[in-house]
């Protein structure tokens, strides 16, 4: 039986048909992706799905007491002031605890009365375990200021600060649009655990190959107001599609021919037809809707001449540059080279984006030298998206770069015929720029940098906002690119494509410089972080039998013992907070509270350690 369904579902938006007596059901534990090209009505479901808009026809029904939890591509946050206001909710009476809890701790520790209060209560509802999973999730999407204001936070912390909630709240189905937006590659393989742990009905949008065929058994297109549903990853899913197209024409080539006869017939009767012809008459018209096929989607072109690039490119030397006291970058060199192709990898707040506003002098060194070369001309695609006033259109904006475009082999020409290429047909170029949707705006954006021809390609997330098919056309233009590519992105299908050298940044201002892309450091990190656990550990000195070396598991011996002495550390670190608990529960002193309380602390984070690893390891068995 579905959790979650719909009942003849039609919606329309600026009078475009998007479904009708659409037919979407989800069953408990079930996680599925939808997906789609840009404008087919993926958000505007999930909308409905969540409540959040009614649709014009049709019902959404749920299983009764059933709480559906919506993560919008844009959230909103009217009525609220600070994030903690988001955070605890008034009519949850654990998390209005916790946050009277560590107010108290920390405006006024010397309340020992109200504390002693509080941690009964929150002992009687067994409320300590869910704080440190409200604690632990905040840390992971970098939320520590309660206090701040919702409103000075950027978009990226804004729609963090939206998935802790939602994830804070464990509600029954996750529904999520894009939620690996503004998260770094380290985060988005946290949630990918979370989302994946206990049995979490999950539906959700997104462009990240490796997020959805992790976290999704099932994939739906929604295509032309229509669902279609493949079982397995993404892989599959294009392969399936393609059979799928393959099977609409070959339909569509036999209803043709049947239509031409049918045609014939039709022309030969009188204008007066019995009733009995009446049916044919209407299998003929719908004879002829199959024969037209299944719709084929205009395809984006991306042919854009490459600049000839000189023997010098851009020399770094001995780069420093500091903010507030916090050294960002540290005495970093290195002089790119032609066919570089290097991802920038590293935790959001790192360094990487002041590394690119380096890299193109929009600030300049505190010591050290930036010398860019003479014939080096730089494409910055920056993360903030397209500049434009509300009067401009879309037309104006690219005439402002060029009126005439060089496109190398295929000749000269306009703006215009430009943003067709692009996908912009006449009536959208001489529209406002305001009325773009986000992934218009984007292809916009990616069409000014790349008039520039540039040769040196910098490229800030250009994933977000994109769909699946003008990513599929930017990947393989960004494969034959000839320049120099630089590249910052959380999708790791991208980086791992289109990368074969990383700069690593860990917050430090160091800087480290690696061969290959992002799969094969993840590799290489495992095994240093397994050698680290198994440091000092008895060795087994016993020979392997053949038989052993021709079937080998996907678990090592070495990961086997330390799998079994994590279960056995794991219970124990759960004993000591059980303990320290019981501990805090019976004592009045506040030196006492407060050690005990960084006691317990130290031992959860350890704990969260130990059971990421025990994660790792189990799911190689």
């Amino acid at each position: 039986m579905s959790i979650i369904s719909t009942e003849k579902l039609s919606h329309s938006f600026h009078d475009r048909h998007l479904f009708n007596d659409l037919h979407f059901g989800m069953q408990s534990g079930e996680r599925i992706a939808l997906v789609g090209i840009n404008g087919t009505g993926k958000s505007t479901l999930l909308k409905i799905l969540s409540g959040i808009i009614q649709p014009d026809q049709g019902t959404v029904v749920t299983e009764r007491g059933i709480r559906v939890g919506y993560l919008p591509q844009e959230p909103d946050f009217s009525n609220l002031n600070s994030v903690e206001d988001f955070i605890y909710s008034a009519d949850n009476k654990q998390q209005q605890l916790i946050k009277e809890y560590e107010e108290v701790l920390k405006n006024d520790p010397s309340n020992v009365e109200r504390i002693n209060e509080l941690t009964d209560e929150l002992t009687a509802l067994n409320v300590w375990e869910y704080e440190y999973a409200i604690k632990t999730i905040l840390n992971r999407l970098q939320i520590h200021d309660f206090k701040k204001e919702i409103s000075s936070l950027s978009g990226g912390q804004q729609k963090r600060l939206a998935l802790a909630k939602l994830l804070i709240d464990e509600p029954d189905v996750y529904i999520l649009d894009e939620p690996t937006n503004h998260l770094d590659i380290e985060t988005i393989e946290w949630l990918e655990k979370l989302l994946t742990s206990g049995n979490k009905t999950v539906l959700l949008v997104s462009h990240d190959r490796y997020f959805l065929d992790q976290v999704c058994q099932e994939i739906r297109e929604l295509d032309r107001g229509k669902v279609y549903q493949y079982k397995g990853n993404y892989a599959n899913f294009l392969e399936k599609k393609a059979e799928r197209f393959q099977s609409e024409v070959a339909s569509a080539d036999k209803a043709k021919n049947l239509w031409r006869k049918e045609l014939e017939w039709m022309r030969r009767q009188p204008q007066a037809r019995g009733t009995k012809s009446k049916s044919r008459i209407e299998a003929f018209y719908d004879l002829e809707n199959k024969s037209k096929g299944p719709a084929t989607n205009q395809k984006l072109e991306l042919k854009i001449q490459t600049s000839r690039q000189g023997s010098k490119i851009l020399e770094i030397e001995n780069a420093v540059k500091s903010f507030d006291g916090n050294e960002i970058v540290s005495n970093f060199s290195y002089v790119f080279k032609k066919g570089d192709r290097i991802g920038l990898a590293g935790r959001n707040g790192t360094g990487k984006s002041t590394f690119l506003n380096l890299l193109t002098n929009s600030i300049s060194p505190d010591h050290g030298r930036i010398d860019i070369g003479e014939t080096t001309i730089i494409g910055y695609y920056k993360q903030g998206g397209l500049d434009f006033t509300d009067n401009q259109r879309v037309i104006d904006v690219v005439k402002d770069i060029a009126e005439h475009i060089d496109m190398g082999k295929d000749g000269i020409i306009t703006a215009s015929q430009l943003l067709t290429l692009f996908l912009f047909p006449p009536e959208k170029q001489f529209g406002l720029v305001s009325k773009l949707s986000g992934g218009e705006r984007k292809r916009l954006q990616l069409m000014r940098i790349l008039m520039l021809n540039p040769n040196f390609l910098i490229l800030d997330e250009p994933s977000n906002d994109l769909d699946m098919d003008t990513l599929n056309v930017l990947e393989d233009f960004l494969d034959k690119f000839k320049g120099v590519l630089v590249l910052v992105t959380h999708d790791r299908y991208l980086l791992d494509k289109l990368t074969d050298q990383l700069f690593i940044f860990d917050g430090s201002g160091e800087i480290q410089i690696y061969n290959g892309n992002y799969a094969d450091f993840k590799i290489e990190q495992s095994e240093i972080e397994a050698s680290k656990n198994q440091k000092g550990s008895k060795k087994d000195s016993t020979p392997t039998p053949v038989s052993e070396v021709k079937s080998k598991p996907k678990i090592s011996y070495k990961e086997k013992l330390e799998l079994d002495g994590l279960d056995n550390l794991i219970s124990d670190l759960e004993t000591k907070i059980n303990m320290l608990t019981e501990k805090l529960n019976n004592t009045s002193d506040h030196k006492e509270l407060s050690d005990i309380a960084t006691e317990i602390d130290n031992i959860k984070s350890e704990l969260d350690q130990k059971t990421e690893r025990w994660l790792e390891l189990s799911e190689l068995i």
